[in-house]
């Protein structure tokens, strides 16, 4: 079975390591110690540092590093707990440090579920437009990568459909050069360089073609978080660009 000691033969580089890098240790350790769909982090704790009935030979650290050892743990779980991977037993059972896994617990199944959930938790949401942050940070949580950011981009589309005094039939790449024309735009600031409204109008409706089209009209398997979120902060900065050129 895999302890800490296994993995970190070296106590410094155990005490070096970020508590959430810890989390799938003690949750495929924890799940190998459910009883009546419980377990305790006490013992999965105990275990993640030693196997049970181990000989004093085979405990690995020394004993004057476990008040380290057990804050570093203490952390690892906090950081499990607020990511809402395992939540109390109900009654009695709870009170007495019993867990359960939350339906998003039961899920993981290796380090690089909780890179993703590490990920979603750790990108900032003031970078978000405040007119999708709601939706799409909630979707990035629940890796619902493509949902976000087709939402986000047709947030644009919707946007500037708005701004621009156009109707429903008029969406898309064409909606996007038009509103964005370098000439006669609704939404172009004449006062910019030609070049730069062209190239306004191009990002508009590049951002468009490449990021909401091929998710309006098939399924995109987006599996990398980042992507997602390079992508919906995009739509962001499309959206604020929108918001400076309406009409007062």
């Amino acid at each position: 079975m895999e302890t800490l000691f296994s993995i970190y033969p070296n106590v410094q580089d155990l005490l070096a390591t970020n508590p959430e890098d810890l989390a799938p240790v003690l949750l495929t350790l924890a799940k190998g110690m459910v009883q009546n769909g419980m377990f305790h982090k006490e013992a999965v704790s105990n275990a993640a540092t030693a196997p049970p009935n181990a000989l004093p030979s085979q405990q690995g650290y020394q004993f004057y590093h476990r008040q380290q050892i057990e804050a570093l743990l203490s952390r690892a779980w906090g950081w499990i707990e607020r990511s809402d991977l395992i939540t109390p037993a109900g009654g009695t059972n709870g009170r007495n440090g019993w867990m359960v896994f939350t339906p998003d617990g039961e899920k993981i199944t290796s380090a690089q579920d909780i890179q993703r959930i590490r990920a979603a938790a750790d990108f900032p949401r003031w970078m978000l437009h405040p007119s999708i942050v709601e939706k799409v940070w909630r979707a990035l949580m629940r890796n619902d990568l493509g949902d976000a950011v087709l939402f986000a981009f047709r947030a644009v589309e919707e946007s500037v459909r708005s701004a621009g005094g156009f109707t429903a039939n008029d969406y898309g790449v064409k909606l996007m050069r038009d509103a964005f024309n370098k000439d006669k735009g609704p939404l172009t600031d004449m006062s910019q360089p030609e070049a730069e409204r062209e190239g306004l109008q191009q990002l508009f409706a590049g951002a468009i073609l490449s990021y909401k089209n091929p998710h309006s009209h098939r399924t995109i398997n987006l599996t990398d978080i980042r992507e997602a979120q390079e992508q919906v902060v995009l739509a962001s900065h499309l959206l604020r660009i929108v918001d400076a050129r309406r009409k007062p």
